[in-house]
């Protein structure tokens, strides 16, 4: 079975095709026929070897991949699932058999969730990964109905969902732009675009003296913004402090760093974020294609920055 992977971490040179063994489903498992799977920053990290502690006793080759669209073409027993459903699913990757990057996997029944409707595989391939994440940033957040938060990085792919999903629970949304995506930002939902960088916090506290409930950081900016939360308010970065750089709490800010590997077995929230998209309340934003053969030259375009969406890798 095609897959694509790499011996040793490195640059976007070390992916190759890859023969791997077939996998089937087990106890509680599907396997799917990917159709698309999509290029996250964090495979990047994967195949770049900054997180390759987590996989340094896997055997090699090392499968990257976190979400993937497609069919259903095998079940397990107790599965819920049957053969021909469309599905969007989020893996461990490199690990339990390696990640997306691969024409066949097989995952956990709660890790599936529905097709949206009215969505392609490639358009559906970007929800997984990125939605639950942003559904995560905003549970850790804790900010209730009527309140407000900021996000950084507001026109990226996470960014986006945390908007619409933050519209949707009755926030108010501050959100950073360059001069170029102020009007996707507004479009995406956000009450008031601001310029984005360095002085990012002081311009919320011109909008909200007292500061915002909470800093949604999805650009990492880290103690930069800190001072645009209101005194015990919450601080929530995406990356764990080793890949972000740690935040020391001040004014009793809640701080967290939160991360999706605590959320692949979610169905519930998948499955919320997958109708939601069905409904248009979040937007699937695919930047570009490339088939999955191509994946190098996916990595840098990443690599290279400024997209508006994901990257997805077709089978």
């Amino acid at each position: 079975m095609l897959a694509i992977g790499f011996d040793e971490p490195g640059g976007p040179d070390v992916l190759r095709v890859v023969q791997v063994p077939e996998p089937h489903a087990g106890e509680g498992q599907v396997r799917i026929r990917v159709a698309a799977a999509t290029v996250n920053p964090s495979d990047l990290v994967t195949r770049s070897g900054a997180a390759h502690d987590r996989y340094r006793e896997v055997r090699p080759p090392y499968v990257p991949g976190w979400d993937a669209a497609g069919v259903i073409d095998e079940v397990g027993p107790g599965s819920r699932w049957r053969v021909g459903d469309q599905v969007v699913a989020i893996t461990k990757p490199v690990l339990e058999g390696g990640g997306a990057y691969a024409e066949r996997i097989v995952v956990s029944d709660d890790s599936v969730a529905p097709m949206p409707a009215g969505a392609d595989a490639v358009a559906a391939a970007t929800l997984p990964m990125n939605g639950l994440t942003a559904a995560l940033a905003l549970d850790a957040a804790d900010v209730r109905p009527g309140g407000t938060v900021a996000v950084t990085g507001a026109a990226g792919a996470v960014g986006g969902y945390v908007i619409q999903l933050a519209k949707h629970r009755g926030l108010t949304v501050l959100a950073d732009a360059s001069p170029r995506d102020e009007q996707l930002v507004a479009d995406l939902g956000a009450d008031t675009v601001l310029a984005r960088g360095d002085d990012f916090a002081r311009r919320v506290r011109v909008q909200v003296p007292d500061g915002v409930d909470s800093v949604i950081d999805c650009a990492l900016l880290g103690s930069a913004v800190l001072s645009a939360v209101r005194d015990n308010g919450s601080y929530v970065a995406l990356r764990p402090p080793r890949l972000s750089g740690t935040v020391d709490s001040e004014r009793d800010i809640d701080v967290h760093y939160v991360m999706v590997l605590d959320r692949v077995h979610d169905s519930a929230t998948l499955t919320e974020l997958s109708r939601l998209a069905s409904d248009g309340v979040l937007t699937l934003r695919v930047a570009q294609t490339f088939p999955a053969t191509e994946a190098a030259d996916a990595h840098r375009l990443l690599e290279a920055g400024g997209l508006r969406g994901r990257i997805v890798l077709t089978f």
